[in-house]
């Protein structure tokens, strides 16, 4: 199991342990020994499709794996928030705040 593994790192790393030339497995798998060397390179990211009809001409099964990430946070906004300048982090702070307000108006009207 090589868990981690960059697809070029892990194509490079199972080749050589099943003891085959770049040739060769582009032979076995219908493509050019210039398209493997880009892939083990990086100068190409498979698709997961490519990097599994790969392994598989190597004798081995790709495995993909889902998990909940640690902590409560998402990654994506997380990055589209430090885009932002402090400015406007501030400004959506208030509106934030400006909509809890009309939210919380809004629920004591509710009550009478």
């Amino acid at each position: 199991m090589l868990m981690g593994m960059e697809p070029d790192h892990l194509i490079r790393t199972v080749r050589a342990r099943r003891g085959l030339t770049q040739a060769t497995l582009a032979r076995r798998a219908g493509t050019t020994q210039t398209a493997i060397s880009r892939l083990e390179t990086g100068g190409r990211s498979p698709t997961a499709e490519t990097l599994r009809r790969l392994l598989q001409v190597m004798g081995e099964d790709l495995e993909l794996d889902a998990r909940p990430m640690r902590g409560d946070y998402d990654l994506a906004h997380l990055h589209a928030e430090r885009a932002l300048t402090p400015a406007q982090r501030l400004e959506r702070a208030f509106a934030w705040m400006r909509l809890n307000s009309a939210v919380g108006a809004a629920a004591r009207l509710a009550r009478r």
